[in-house]
């Protein structure tokens, strides 16, 4: 069985591993006090061209999202959202746990628009800011989205324009950060999201790391006692050199971009093979999560050689998806491509 339902089912890369067995009896100090998290740090401000931001490893991509929710809100602050948003789907109430509304808005093809976010902000801010309605303060987008979509440079510019008139913070979840910047028609690097967001990470944990994110703060005003943020909410690593070795390692010869970019240049693979046989696509992705349309017997013929996640029904068939990962082999994807072939 080969496993194509997710992108975090194996380890970490090979560079990483050797490195952590090479300095396994090295001490170094705790908690991110460390110089492997400085010179992940060095690298990611190099990376972003930016060096007044605050960088924090944070050790899974949930905790991320709730420690910028959480650091960045009052608990009479609400944030906007997809309905299709990781937060509101994937995270078991995690942010109204921490005394947080969420705001959803119905998606396209999981994304929602500057024009939605507008119409939402403008129902509390434009009619005298209703007493006891909760304030929308940030606006939480994922970068794939959910359904492996991108959002735009201009997309992205113009929520941030909606964002700045209204004084709301954006916060861009990038947990395959790096399968969105690897897809082929993507337009936004790593110095969009430090000019256009306050808050965002690029994801780790399912690009290649055993696990962790890094989260970079850009708005000065966030910045604040960040730290203590991570820590109430548990998201504090002792061992933190463990990310900073391991953000070092992916980011500072790009082997991050190359992988994940391969990862995308293989479901691309998959998706001609779909293509070609005919069979429908739910939505149209250019990352590695490929979302098809499978009738019962040809789901029924896949899942006898692979690992897929069912996403919910149509009157066609059944929503599946089909996930590649930095460490997908190119055998793996002949092996699917010749059985999708079969159908």
């Amino acid at each position: 069985m080969i496993r194509f339902n997710n992108d975090y089912n194996h380890g970490a890369f090979e560079s990483i591993l050797n490195e952590l067995t090479a300095t396994n009896s090295t001490s170094y100090a705790g908690y991110g006090e460390d110089t492997w998290c400085d010179r992940a740090e060095s690298v990611i401000k190099q990376l972003i061209d930016k060096d007044d931001v605050l960088i924090q490893f944070i050790p899974g991509a949930t905790q991320a999202n709730i420690v910028a929710i959480a650091a960045a809100l009052s608990p009479i602050q609400s944030v906007i959202a997809a309905d299709t948003g990781h937060i509101n789907c994937h995270e078991a109430a995690s942010i109204e746990n921490t005394g947080h509304k969420i705001l959803e808005l119905p998606n396209t093809n999981g994304k929602i628009t500057a024009q939605q976010i507008a119409d939402c902000a403008a129902s509390y801010y434009d009619k005298g800011t209703p007493e006891y309605l909760t304030e929308p303060k940030m606006v939480y987008l994922s970068f794939p989205t959910e359904q492996g979509t991108l959002y735009s440079k201009q997309e992205l510019c113009d929520i941030h324009a909606v964002c700045k008139k209204y004084g709301i913070y954006l916060f861009v979840d990038g947990a395959r950060m790096g399968y969105g910047l690897g897809a082929k028609d993507n337009d936004v690097t790593l110095k969009d999201f430090a000019e256009l967001t306050d808050i965002f990470y690029i994801g780790g944990t399912k690009c290649g790391a055993l696990f962790g994110e890094a989260m970079i703060i850009t708005n000065t005003s966030l910045q604040y006692r960040f730290k203590a943020y991570m820590k109430q909410l548990g998201a504090v690593l002792a061992k933190g050199w463990l990310m900073g070795l391991q953000f070092t390692l992916m980011l500072e010869h790009g082997e991050y971009f190359e992988r994940t970019k391969h990862a995308d240049a293989l479901a691309m693979q998959i998706k001609q093979a779909f293509k070609a046989k005919g069979i429908p696509f739910w939505v149209d992705s250019s990352t590695n999560q490929q979302f098809v349309i499978l009738t019962a017997q040809q789901k029924e013929q896949l899942a006898q050689g692979y690992y897929f996640e069912e996403e919910g029904t149509t009157q066609q068939g059944t929503i599946v998806r089909f996930c590649t990962s930095w460490a997908t082999t190119q055998q793996e994807v002949d092996a699917l491509v010749a059985d999708i072939a079969k159908l």
